[in-house]
């Protein structure tokens, strides 16, 4: 579980973060939601240490990161895992040696055995037979799923997901949902995904954070989402003209 009390974050006089205080749950997809511009991405960068708050708590399991010395910081990445909005693959490396990377540079296994983890979480991603590929000659969708892989390799027990379906289509978009979402609850992780897409918040939003002009302003579930009478929330989740159908269908 990781708790946020009291985040604040401000560049010079303008406040990003005003004031946050949330949870994410373990064995469950949190998603973090809102407009461009409301503090997703800070948020986001907060949560994992690449920018430090202004002021308040960032509490994993109890361990507050920001008041942590290097050291433990740096035990404490070893902890997590992290998918880029562009899946951030290395491309003069294969497949299998991308999801082997994280090993390669933090775990003691011998080469056999490190072999045999990136293989398995390949399989776990339905790409064994891709191994040997470049990520060059393989899809945006899939390049999605070996990031998946190289993510988990290491059993983080945090997880968190960077827009994971930017670029893709909404049948593969589906698919990278279905993985995180199975993955979550397979190793009762804790997965935060930030993102704008709506399929996403209705089919795996199963605690919804929305932010708004750096604040908190709603937090449920994919079930309360339709029905809430937050105005800021029903202009982001409503823009779209299907959306609004779904809305106006009769119950």
């Amino acid at each position: 579980m990781i708790e946020l009390r009291h985040i604040n974050k401000s560049f010079d006089d303008k406040v990003v973060l005003n004031d946050i205080n949330t949870l994410f749950e373990d064995g469950k997809t949190n998603l973090i939601i809102g407009q461009s511009g409301a503090g997703k991405t800070v948020l986001m960068k907060t949560l994992v240490g690449l920018l430090e708050p202004t002021s308040g708590e960032v509490l994993y399991d109890g361990r507050d990161f920001v008041r942590m010395t290097k050291d433990e910081k740096v035990a404490m990445r070893r902890e997590m895992g992290m998918i880029f909005q562009s899946a951030a693959l290395f491309d003069s490396l294969t497949v299998l040696e991308n999801v082997m990377f994280p090993l390669d540079m933090f775990s003691t296994m011998n080469l056999r055995e490190r072999v045999a983890r990136a293989r398995e979480c390949l399989d776990r991603v339905n790409l064994g037979d891709a191994e040997g590929k470049y990520p060059g000659e393989i899809s945006g969708g899939m390049q999605k799923r070996v990031a998946i892989a190289r993510a988990v390799v290491m059993n983080p027990k945090y997880l968190f997901c960077d827009e994971p379906n930017s670029g893709l289509d909404p049948k593969t978009s589906l698919v990278i949902d279905g993985l995180l979402h199975s993955i979550t609850q397979e190793y009762n992780t804790t997965t935060i995904i930030n993102t704008h897409d709506m399929n996403s918040v209705m089919g795996i939003g199963e605690n919804i954070l929305f932010i708004a002009d750096g604040r908190k302003e709603w937090q449920g579930d994919k079930t309360q989402v339709v029905g809430s009478e937050n105005r800021k929330l029903n202009d982001l989740v409503f823009a779209s003209d299907l959306f609004k159908k779904v809305r106006n269908l009769p119950q």
